[in-house]
């Protein structure tokens, strides 16, 4: 399932990479249009994935998605686009007895999104953005123990996930922006750095 995704992953990331030229001349002057592309990369804060422990250490989210704009709809646009997220936990134990463990978990999220653009403020700059994701979430466990204890494991706990987003992006100079997203990918809010060709 996990290569299924990846393969799913890329194959659209090629697609839309393809035609990244071809359709420019239609965008309108709107900060979004038809074939307006962004790439966007992000850290996170706060998490909706975990196994309910609490962890020793945790790495922050980190995301990367793209989205190219493809029908008019309404006041907007619908794009579609791919997303790939990382976060890890790790959790160490002891006890009185002088055992100790650690386990590690990994969450690797690979997803195809689409997403409506409003377009009816006119704000320069300004991208507003709704929409929806489709993602394969892949966890790899390991744990380790002072007594010769080992295991490691992926698919530990791997699911299909269908998940909601709302955002925003501004361009600050030029093609390069910043963007803020709240939803339920690798983290809860990302905040990062876009780029629009």
């Amino acid at each position: 399932m996990r290569k299924l995704c990846m393969l799913v992953w890329l194959c659209t990331l090629t697609t839309f990479a393809a035609h990244a030229q071809t359709s420019k001349t239609s965008q309108s002057s709107d900060t979004y249009g038809v074939g307006t592309n962004t790439i966007s990369a992000g850290i996170g804060l706060g998490s909706s994935i975990g196994s309910g422990y609490t962890y020793g250490s945790q790495t922050p989210g980190l995301s990367l998605h793209y989205d190219r704009g493809i029908w008019e709809a309404g006041p907007g646009v619908i794009s579609l686009g791919a997303y790939v997220g990382y976060k890890a936990f790790k959790y160490n134990y002891s006890d009185n007895f002088g055992d100790n463990a650690t386990e590690k978990w990994n969450y690797t999220i690979i997803g195809v999104r689409g997403a409506w653009h409003f377009t009816g403020l006119n704000v320069d700059n300004l991208d507003l953005y709704a929409g929806v994701m489709l993602s394969y979430n892949d966890l790899s466990f390991s744990y380790s123990d002072n007594q010769g204890g080992a295991y490691s494991g992926s698919n530990y706990g791997s699911a299909v996930g269908f998940t909601g987003f709302v955002g925003a992006k501004y361009f600050f100079a030029g093609d390069l922006g910043a963007f803020a997203e709240i939803g339920y990918g690798v983290s809860i809010l990302n905040i990062g750095l876009s780029y629009k060709f």
